[in-house]
């Protein structure tokens, strides 16, 4: 799908993404249901969806500290294992700071989640675009309006948001995208049964 979506505005790929879409509507509309319930807990759990999240980011980075320092090992020249250590270090001290000690860094980690909301709306609105005039792209348009919306909100009231605002930040993320897909494959699902119609008449 997201070869689709790179191949612009012309016309043979509109099709070409009408039909991806129309092929792949199950599964689109599962991905948008689970992704709105997980929003709906996240705005329920603010604290522990914050605490998750940063635990969940602190093991990435320590997997890839670990794999970096690994990889170090292998490289010939004294100035490349060097540089490679050093990297993987910093990647691992931070994941561990991250993952074991959940309650310290809160306010990075806000920092770090709000800059991704807003490249993440960008993304979604530039795919919008792409994406016409397929229906339901205005519902995609919309989730990225508001991941950018709410990125510059948590970044605005930094950093006294920082105890609630990951949470909630995520769980509207969350629910607009949820719903984007719910209103893509809902729409792709719609054009099915017309053309359907059309073909008994």
């Amino acid at each position: 799908m997201a070869e689709q979506l790179r191949q612009g505005m012309s016309p043979a790929g509109s099709e070409s993404l009408k039909h991806t879409i129309q092929e792949n509507r199950t599964p689109i509309m599962i991905f948008g249901i689970i992704l709105t319930l997980i929003g709906v807990v996240a705005l329920v759990y603010p604290l522990t969806t914050a605490i998750v999240v940063k635990i969940m980011m602190g093991w990435v980075l320590l997997i890839a500290g670990l794999s970096q320092i690994i990889f170090s090992f292998s490289t010939t020249r004294w100035t490349d294992f060097f540089l490679e250590l050093v990297v993987g270090i910093v990647f691992a001290i931070v994941g561990i700071w991250l993952a074991f000690f959940p309650l310290t860094g809160v306010l990075t980690l806000t920092l770090m989640l709000a800059f991704t909301f807003v490249i993440q709306g960008v993304l979604e609105i530039i795919s919008s675009f792409r994406m016409r005039p397929h229906e339901g792209w205005g519902w995609v348009l919309f989730a990225g309006i508001l991941g950018v919306i709410v990125g510059l909100m948590i970044l605005y009231r930094f950093p006294s948001s920082a105890a609630w605002a990951i949470g909630l930040l995520v769980g509207i993320n969350l629910i607009a995208s949820g719903v984007a897909y719910i209103a893509l494959a809902m729409s792709a699902r719609r054009h099915e049964a017309e053309l359907g119609m059309g073909q008994r008449t």
